[in-house]
């Protein structure tokens, strides 16, 4: 049955237009496993390493990606976001592994049987280690060596890209500095005990450990915004048709009384700034999970009477509906929700946070706004970053110890919206 079948069937009526993707996304070092020519890995195992655990195997979608997809695709799904994984498709600068390339071949190749469009990242947080050798994201030549990479990809693969994300995320080292999470600058990382065995291990100066996730110099800006016009460009010239864009974690920032000087500084620097850049794409994925406020002391607590998140975040899904208005409003460029989601082990509380954020897209529909997609962070429970395996934000279940996937009942509801094109909102 058609979308438009479907819709017609169920006598519901819905603002979501013919043609807008309903997806679920993934990130490979975060479900695939064992990438072990990466920096995340290389960090990940160093004396003093901030993440919690090492990501191992993860959810060994490297080699189940075949049963993963089809599973997606009967859940009602229509689009898969997944990344590539610059670290195994160039291990070394310069040689390019033509199994590693062929392996996503395959997976864009199984989501083309099941009806899906893949949505491909090209970078999702995970460079190859020796780029992190190199000077990482900070350094002046890794624009021309990140269109390198998307040049060989994209000739090898471009024929099967439905739509394609340079870099992830670029502005969350700056969130995440000014909400006092990490410090991103090059002067933090002289003494801190991670970067230090890093530059060591490395035979580099650890301010110069640049990875891309924990960036927020001027550097790390420059030469991010570069390495996304020279990746773009490198895709374009193979695929001038194709939807190309980068995707930004724009949280809803506002201000509680006497926050309101720093909220609007951490708006224009995190969410603004990058925005503006984005003129000129073809689309800006949007990646929000909820609000930051900020009070006169920096930060704001979640509110004491707030339901949150196993991460002590307020939930609130309304965030989506700020942030997508804002994109449209400053980067002029249509927008793809590329990532919403909930951490939580109560899925009775995702089921109901992803009923109200696609609302809030409806909303923004309504109005006018060219949205093409919602796309749910994430498909699986998997490896969380420096969190390691405790947050839960899958739609789908996975016992680690027998790698067995089990959906939640938000992957039903989520995957009948999907079917039904917005329709089942109406019900």
């Amino acid at each position: 049955m058609t979308t438009t079948d479907s819709r017609a069937a169920t006598g519901a009526q819905t603002v979501f237009p013919t043609g807008f993707r309903w997806g679920v996304a993934t990130a490979g070092h975060q479900v695939e496993g064992d990438n072990v020519n990466s920096d995340v890995w290389f960090l990940e195992h160093l004396e003093g390493t901030i993440f919690a655990e090492p990501s191992g195997d993860a959810i060994d979608h490297y080699h189940r990606f075949a049963d993963d997809i089809a599973l997606i695709a009967d859940l009602g799904f229509d689009t898969y976001r997944f990344s590539l994984e610059w670290a195994r498709i160039e291990p070394e600068p310069g040689r390019f592994s033509s199994a590693a390339i062929e392996h996503y071949r395959r997976m864009m190749l199984a989501c083309e049987a099941n009806g899906v469009t893949p949505a491909v990242t090209f970078h999702h947080f995970v460079s190859p280690r020796w780029l992190l050798a190199a000077g990482g994201w900070e350094d002046a030549g890794t624009p021309d060596r990140f269109a390198r990479y998307c040049d060989v990809v994209t000739e090898r693969l471009g024929e099967h890209l439905g739509a394609a994300f340079t870099l992830n995320e670029p502005n969350l080292p700056f969130l995440l500095s000014a909400m006092g999470v990490v410090d991103g600058s090059p002067e933090a990382r002289a003494h801190a005990p991670m970067w230090v065995a890093a530059g060591k291990a490395l035979g580099i100066d650890p301010r110069r450990v640049a990875p891309f996730q924990f960036t927020a110099s001027q550097e790390g800006y420059a030469t991010k915004l570069a390495a996304h016009h020279a990746g773009r460009d490198a895709i374009k010239a193979h695929r001038p048709d194709l939807l190309v864009g980068w995707t930004l974690a724009n949280s809803d920032i506002q201000a509680a009384p006497g926050g309101e000087g720093r909220a609007d500084a951490v708006r224009e620097a995190v969410n603004e700034r990058f925005l503006l850049d984005t003129r000129g794409d073809d689309v800006v994925g949007i990646q929000t999970y909820g609000r930051t406020v900020f009070d006169a002391d920096g930060l704001a607590p979640a509110p004491e009477d707030a339901v949150v998140n196993t991460m002590g975040e307020e939930i609130y899904p309304r965030g989506i509906e700020t942030t997508v208005r804002e994109a449209w409003r400053i980067a002029q460029v249509p927008v793809w929700v590329t990532e919403n989601g909930l951490a939580t082990d109560d899925d009775t509380q995702r089921v109901a946070y992803f009923d109200a954020a696609v609302s809030a897209v409806a909303e923004c529909l309504a109005d006018g706004i060219d949205v093409r997609g919602y796309t749910a962070w994430s498909a699986f429970d998997n490896f969380e970053w420096v969190f390691g395996y405790r947050p839960h934000f899958g739609l789908i279940e996975v016992e680690r110890a027998t790698q067995q996937r089990t959906p939640k009942p938000s992957a039903y509801r989520l995957g009948e919206i999907a079917r039904t094109n917005g329709a089942a909102l109406q019900g």
